[in-house]
């Protein structure tokens, strides 16, 4: 079982990458969360490794941060959430927020996320609720969608300044952007076309 990947990116999206790793290429899924932590494409990347074994595939899913690895694996124990919908729940929320929802019962922001139906999200509540005290919660504000730095939210603060906009103003308008959004956009925190836009929106 392949548990963890060192090698060079050779490519890379927002749901998949491909590590060369002594001349084999193994494609990986990821999660956005992980993509936005990713170096430049043909930097050494390091992965730790979920190994899904099927009878027709060997699926490799990815993972930057050691915690959103294991948070997945807890993820994939619930019925209904497999690899797949597993990498889509981290995908829009990152894994403290996601953890501080489950520990606070928040099923209702589970649901937001693409493919999560009532029943499954209270499902991941009462299944994983108690079984989450070694990974890290985001603080209140945080687990609510309040604003937060982050990757992402850096760069498009970077590309305001730099377009001539004040640093204040620029914070303002990725916050507006943010609590306007973030119910309907759940990538907004991690994929700067989307941040970038709206941004540029509330500014104006």
């Amino acid at each position: 079982m392949i548990a963890h990947l060192r090698g060079r990116l050779l490519s890379k999206s927002p749901n998949a990458v491909i590590v060369d790793c002594g001349g084999v290429g193994y494609d990986v899924a990821i999660s956005v969360t992980t993509f936005t932590s990713l170096p430049d494409e043909g930097a050494e990347v390091s992965l730790h490794i979920n190994t899904q074994v099927r009878e027709d595939a060997i699926a490799l899913f990815g993972f930057t941060d050691r915690d959103e690895k294991r948070l997945f694996e807890r993820l994939i124990t619930v019925s209904g959430i497999g690899p797949k919908l597993g990498i889509t729940v981290l995908s829009g929320l990152s894994a403290d927020r996601l953890v501080a929802a489950i520990r606070g019962g928040d099923s209702a922001l589970l649901v937001k996320i693409p493919g999560i139906g009532k029943k499954t999200a209270e499902r991941v509540v009462l299944e994983l609720k108690d079984k989450l005290d070694d990974l890290q919660a985001a603080s209140p504000a945080q687990a609510s969608g309040g604003f937060q730095g982050g990757p992402v939210v850096d760069d498009v603060l970077s590309a305001l300044v730099n377009l001539g906009y004040k640093r204040d103003s620029a914070q303002r308008a990725v916050e507006t952007a943010i609590a306007k959004h973030e119910s309907s956009e759940l990538t907004i925190r991690t994929d700067f076309d989307v941040l970038f836009r709206y941004s540029m929106q509330a500014i104006r």
